[in-house]
């Protein structure tokens, strides 16, 4: 399957947007101080552990949808140079 230039760099730009957000978003669980994350005690809550779940999930699939965008720029490139033919690897 080929993927359009346009294509390639919205995943790949949406893989590196969801790093950025989820890593902001992990920093700021870990600081929370709202008793949201952690009790009194210190430990982590519930909602701690569902939210880092979510975010290792997005961690996960933000990488897998910037890697197809990545090998789809880098095709484009590859396809693009002189000399190349269609389909070469």
């Amino acid at each position: 399957m080929k993927l359009s230039r346009a294509a390639s760099w919205f995943l790949l730009a949406f893989g590196v947007w969801t790093w950025f957000i989820w890593v902001s978003f992990v920093r700021n669980l870990w600081k929370n101080g709202s008793g949201l994350a952690f009790d009194t005690a210190g430990d982590p809550t519930a909602y701690f552990w569902v939210h880092l779940t979510l975010a290792v999930t997005s961690f996960l699939l933000g990488t897998a949808v910037g890697v197809i965008g990545l090998r789809g720029v880098l095709a484009l490139r590859r396809a693009s140079r002189p000399g190349a033919e269609d389909g070469a690897a």
